[in-house]
């Protein structure tokens, strides 16, 4: 009788413990369960362009670089950007230090070493010599370099440009006056 008193006593506290530790874990489920950017490599990105093309973005970083991290930490969890890009690119992840040889556009690049460190040849290509970390190729449908963004985005800012050059507006509008009517159109 004295075990049923104290269970009893102690019912609505462990009721409490239990609801809450299955509310903490159906968080921990659900931020698993949250939506990323669809990352591939260049050969998955190339195979992806014969059945479906698309723009690519790539995101050029190093393993050392503070800025590409708090990218990764930051814009690109943000939702609206995950299901933006995943739309509308293909997204490659890039490291500027890798080692493997790249075959991409029927060429093959190589890691070049140099200094401490080294750059991959492709990095080189793709960014037009400007090498900074992070930076993200905007390429074309035909895989050609429309224009590498240097430096850490915030949320917005990233918005604004990846919706600039997925939508075409690079053909026909300075970055200036789409940026004037983008944020406008945002404020709405």
């Amino acid at each position: 009788m004295n075990r049923l008193r104290t269970f009893s006593k102690h019912y609505p506290l462990s009721l409490l413990v239990l609801f809450s530790l299955t509310l903490l874990t159906g968080s921990c489920y659900a931020q698993d369960k949250q939506e990323k950017i669809n990352w591939v490599n260049w050969d998955e990105a190339q195979s992806l362009m014969k059945k479906q093309k698309r723009k690519i973005l790539v995101d050029v970083y190093t393993d050392w670089c503070g800025w590409c991290k708090r990218m990764d930490a930051s814009t690109f969890q943000d939702p609206k950007i995950v299901k933006y890009v995943n739309k509308n690119y293909y997204a490659v992840k890039f490291n500027a230090e890798q080692k493997e040889d790249i075959n991409f556009k029927s060429k093959i690049y190589k890691f070049m070493p140099q200094g401490n460190r080294g750059v991959h040849q492709l990095a080189i290509e793709i960014t037009n010599g400007q090498l900074s970390y992070p930076t993200f190729v905007f390429m074309d449908e035909d895989l050609n370099t429309i224009q590498p963004v240097p430096g850490y985005q915030d949320v917005d800012t990233f918005e604004m440009i990846s919706n600039y050059f997925a939508g075409n507006h690079y053909k026909t509008t300075p970055y200036q006056n789409f940026q004037e009517k983008f944020r406008t159109s945002m404020k709405k």
